[in-house]
This record gives structure tokens, sequence and C-alpha cells, in this order.
């Protein structure tokens, strides 16, 4: 089994695959969503990782990982030359081999995990497409030509870190749950807040989806929009925009990067 790794800002997703039953790519048989913390070190995150993993962790063949946050990737790579030397790994930065062209103006500088994203989504689902990553801090628009091409996107700040400002910069407002309210004309404040989020988030996720699809000069019945993301289900049905949710994409997408570079 494969142990693939995407660290985020704000959480780290970990996912044990094997080579998909049917198709390219590769099936989740588990999964973890734990909280990323820079002061957690190798030694704690070894710690981690083995109490998750349980009996199962003796049957890791390889690791995947891709990171944002370089100082946790710093500690994940002395976590793995330290508890897990003797198992082939990939960690995805400049000059692994993805297969996807990168068309910008500094390809260095796109987050690992964006590029993981578009590679999976042109292998498991076809272009032209955007991938709309909804994570806690940020947002993600990646878009793939026809070709398999990485061809930009555009970043959006995350619903839970604008609900988090939201709560921290008004007098009179406060954190609240992000869930879907019962209407978007809100009757209180709660609810305004979290019609806000909810609804304008999905307005902004159909807005920039039909402006790129726009400037991509193609039809809008022939391009694939991904949902992914552990917030995606949050606005999943208020977007109409959508063909495909799948949660697990960055999992998939480092499986198979590894593939590609064992």
């Amino acid at each position: 089994m494969l142990l693939a790794a995407d660290i985020g800002n704000a959480h780290t997703v970990l996912g044990l695959l094997q080579p998909a039953a049917e198709g390219p790519g590769h099936d989740v048989l588990a999964h973890w969503r734990v909280g990323t913390d820079e002061r957690r070190t190798a030694d704690e995150w070894a710690v981690l990782l083995r109490g998750l993993l349980g009996r199962q962790s003796s049957e890791i063949e390889g690791l995947a990982v891709c990171s944002t946050v370089p100082s946790v990737l710093h500690e994940w790579r002395d976590m793995l030359g330290s508890h897990f030397d003797d198992v082939p790994r990939v960690v995805v930065e400049p000059g692994v081999r993805t297969g996807i062209p990168v068309l910008m103006d500094n390809p260095r500088e796109v987050g690992s995990d964006r590029i993981i994203n578009a590679l999976a989504v042109a292998t498991l689902h076809s272009g032209p497409a955007v991938v709309v990553d909804f994570g806690g801090t940020a947002t993600t628009f990646d878009v793939v030509s026809a070709q398999g091409q990485y061809v930009g996107g555009a970043i959006a700040p995350g619903i839970e870190i604008s609900l988090e400002a939201l709560g921290r910069r008004g007098a009179q407002l406060r954190k609240v749950e992000l869930a879907r309210p019962r209407s978007v004309i809100a009757k209180n404040t709660v609810e305004a807040l979290q019609s806000g989020m909810v609804f304008g988030a999905a307005a902004q996720v159909e807005g920039l989806v039909h402006r790129m699809v726009a400037e991509l000069g193609v039809h809008a019945d022939d391009m694939t929009v991904v949902a992914t993301g552990h917030l995606a289900p949050l606005v999943l049905e208020e977007c109409s925009v959508f063909t495909v949710h799948d949660p697990w994409l960055t999992l998939r997408g480092l499986g198979l990067v590894y593939d590609r570079n064992r």
C-alpha cells in the first residue's frame, strides 16, 4: 500500500492507497485529516502516523508527500529518514516528474498541491477542466487545457479563514458554525454570517468558473468542473457548475506522481 500525505496550512490529509481495480490511478482505502501544527516535531509526527495506521504501518510499501508549509515539510523529511528510512518515497517539489506542463510565468512558485490536482484531473477526468479545491485557508481554482496543460488559476480566501476574520474584526460579530442557513435572506446575525459564507462562496465559484470558461474559449458543456477539499460538501449543492465531486483528488494525484517517479 501507498501512504499519501497532503500537508496544507490548516490540515494534513493522509490516505492509504492501492492501485485502482479498474482504470488508471488508485483507490483510497482509508483516510484521516489532522491539524497541521508547525510546532510538531518529527518524532511526534511519527507517533501520530503509527497510531493512525496501527498494524497497517508494516504494510506501507511507498510514501508520497506534498506540502505548502516548508517548516512542516522539514520535520517530515526528518521523520521519514528516521522512522521510515527503508520505505521508497517521493516528495513533490520542483524537479520531480509530474508529466503535466506548467504554463506559468514562474512554474516553481505554483503550489505542489495545485499541480497534483491538475495532474489528477487531466488523468482521471480529462480536460479542459477547472479544479476548485475548498481548503480552510484558501479556495484555489486551477485550470487544465484540453491538451493536459496547467494554464493557471486563481486563489481566493478560504471559507474558514474568512469567517474567522469576520469574528475577529467585527465588534458585534462572533464565531458561528459553518452550516447552510435556512435562507439566503437571514433573520438573525448567526444565519446572516452563514448565508454570506455559504451562498457567498457558491456565487464566487460560479462567477469565477464562468469567467474562466469564457476566457478559455470553450463551450461550458465541454468543461469538466471538479470540486475537492474538505469544505466542498458545504457548497456543492449550491453551485450549478460542478460536474464531478472527487474528495480525494489530491491523494489520488499523489499516487500518480509516485508511480511516475518510483
